[in-house]
């Protein structure tokens, strides 16, 4: 009996120290070189990484903001109503009534902003009409006036009679973020209200389209197509961040670039229309561009975003806050200006005699100057490729005149720029001209076919005159 209790304390203590060696000895050898993990000191090529897991919230839900918009976006008509015969047929033995003569000239989307039937649209959607008819989602259609229109930033504003519409309210624009969720809706075709869904893909985007105020505008990839021109872009929220304007493409299609122009913008402009009957727009009063690479090599300056001014017109708000050439403006408001895009799309949705924090770059050091932005008045002949400006009497003095207009840009690539730009127009027609209102006047009470004769003094104080036919 003792010896069965002795080989079987034995035999315990045998397994105990069998199992104790394996963990010991095997298997941690066994992990080891499974899993080596050297440390960063060891390895001077190592790659950090972080494989946390983290929830990006990708799951945004649209529903909502799908169901609060499309009931807002109406599909805007262009009627052209013939105004003589179509046809030789009508011409020799007569037809229909003229006022029967009509045609669709173009459609697009429109976006309504207040329930008393304010509609924002593209001006291609509306240029050229006879009539107007907008169609809402619940089939409704109303006949729609132009209250105003501006080309340059391609925004028109409509009105129907109506009450108690569905609307879609204005959202900030500035706080929109690169890879937010977005939506498009629009009413192509009067198929009703159409969704598409994409992110913002850039903003301040400049498509680079000679206009005369240049253009600052969202790029999304929300599918965008010719018939939603004129509609919302709306964030999650069912907010109006942009209206859809454009897209670039070979074929007139959407490809994958789509552009708004941004809410703020598209604000200001209504409610200039609606107070003045057209827009008024506030200047900084600079010249300038983006910084470029070979800007900064020339000037050898540190910074490398941001706008140069080049120039400071006198007697303009830059002037007066002290800013000089050479400066490097690199905020305005606490907005970030990397490219002359970014400081045109904040200041065209400013009003004249508003202030603005300018953050500019001078002598390497940082300072900040506040602005009151001066009334941008201009015309653009046109047909000869000049904008003219109103004058300063430091202007005017400057080039020994009393009177004239200056030339304020040059529309055209084959005239020259650097000769032409700031000289002072003083005869149009052998007319003289003391502001822009004159040369309005010449220029609209001219015949098509005549010729237009322009009288202006060059920088060295001589008369010119050039004869455009």
């Amino acid at each position: 009996m003792k010896k069965l209790a002795t080989l079987l304390i034995v035999s315990v203590l045998g397994g105990v120290f069998t199992l104790g060696s394996y963990k010991l000895f095997l298997e941690e050898e066994q992990i080891s070189s499974s899993l080596p993990l050297p440390s960063t000191e060891e390895r001077s090529d190592f790659i950090p990484a972080n494989y946390t897991e983290r929830n990006y919230g990708t799951n945004a839900d649209f529903t909502e903001a799908a169901e609060n918009t499309v009931h807002a976006v109406v599909h805007v008509k262009n009627v052209a109503v013939f105004k003589g015969t179509r046809n030789p047929f009508e011409f020799y033995y007569g037809g229909r009534s003229n006022s029967e003569g009509k045609a669709v000239q173009g459609a697009g989307s429109g976006v309504i902003i207040t329930p008393d039937g304010y509609i924002v649209t593209n001006n291609h959607v509306i240029e050229g009409a006879s009539e107007l008819e907008v169609t809402l989602n619940n089939n409704k259609t109303y006949t729609a006036e132009v209250v105003g229109t501006d080309k340059a930033s391609d925004i028109a504003l409509l009105k129907v009679d109506a009450e108690g519409l569905n609307y879609i309210p204005f959202g900030n624009s500035n706080n929109v973020r690169l890879g937010e969720w977005v939506l498009a809706v629009g009413n192509p075709f009067n198929l009703k209200s159409t969704v598409t869904a994409g992110i913002v893909s850039a903003k301040a985007r400049d498509l680079n389209t000679a206009d005369i105020i240049p253009q600052s505008f969202i790029q999304t990839d929300a599918a965008i197509n010719p018939g939603n021109s004129g509609g919302a872009l709306v964030n999650i929220n069912g907010e109006l961040i942009g209206i859809n304007t454009a897209i670039t493409s070979k074929t007139g299609s959407y490809v994958g670039y789509a552009f708004a122009v941004p809410s703020n913008n598209a604000r200001k402009i209504v409610e200039d229309i609606m107070e003045f009957g057209h827009v008024q727009q506030g200047i900084l009063g600079i010249r300038g561009g983006s910084l470029t690479p070979q800007v900064v090599k020339e000037l050898n300056l540190e910074a490398t975003q941001g706008v140069y001014v080049a120039d400071v017109s006198p007697g303009s708000g830059a002037e007066n806050a002290g800013i000089r050439e050479n400066d490097i403006i690199r905020k305005i408001d606490n907005i970030q200006i990397n490219k002359f895009s970014d400081l045109t799309g904040y200041i065209n949705s400013k009003h004249p005699n508003d202030e603005v924090s300018v953050t500019l770059l001078r002598d390497g050091r940082e300072r900040e100057v506040k602005v009151i932005l001066t009334k941008y008045e201009a015309y653009t002949i046109k047909s000869i490729g000049l904008e003219v400006a109103n004058a300063s009497k430091e202007e005017l003095r400057s080039y020994n005149t009393e009177y004239g207009v200056k030339i304020n840009q040059i529309l055209r690539n084959d005239l020259p720029a650097e000769e032409l730009a700031g000289n002072i127009i003083t005869e149009i027609n052998n007319e003289k001209v003391r502001n822009i209102q004159d040369v309005e006047r010449v220029i609209e009470g001219k015949r098509s076919s005549d010729p237009i004769v322009v009288t202006f003094i060059d920088e060295n104080g001589e008369k010119q005159r050039v004869v455009w036919r």
